[in-house]
């Protein structure tokens, strides 16, 4: 798997000061967004365990809330089995901080058993996200007044709360 960027102190992908990932690869393409260049599944740099651990250190501070997960796509299967193992740490070592995660899919077809994009780890990875926001980005449906989303047509779901 291929990250494009680790942002130390996010504060627009969730509540409060965040950590947040945007893997690499995506096939939703959705026309206006604003990440193109991680629809490519090799773009910036390999995730390696430094990487991993990296991101377990930024996480420690009292006053980083939680992690975010975006893309990119997390749900690509290409990328689930890794994420899944990542979001298992950080469960494990911070389980008050919360977990966002941001997919083009959606949640009660694509990624319950039988969609298109579950798979042996979707069950286990959904399982550590606390606030899922799902739906492709529509650009017809763009509303910069919205808070976390940038369409109307995307849900913020409260998955373990």
């Amino acid at each position: 798997m291929y990250y494009g960027n680790i942002k130390k102190c996010d504060i627009a992908n969730g509540p409060g000061v965040r950590v947040s990932l945007f893997v690499s690869g995506c096939r939703n393409c959705c026309p206006g967004c604003y990440n193109r260049e991680t629809w490519d599944f090799q773009y910036g740099q390999p995730y390696t365990q430094e990487t991993e651990d990296q991101i377990i250190k930024m996480l420690r501070p009292d006053y980083i809330e939680g992690f975010s997960l975006l893309g990119g796509e997390p749900f690509e299967e290409e990328n689930q089995e890794v994420l899944c193992k990542l979001l298992k740490k950080i469960k494990t070592f911070y389980p008050d901080k919360t977990v966002w995660c941001y997919t083009g899919y959606t949640f009660d077809f694509d990624l319950q058993e039988g969609g298109k994009k579950y798979t042996e780890n979707t069950k286990e990875m959904l399982s550590y996200i606390d606030i899922l926001v799902d739906g492709q980005f529509i650009e017809e449906e763009k509303d910069i007044s919205l808070q976390f989303r940038g369409s109307r047509n995307q849900r913020i779901i409260e998955i373990n709360n």
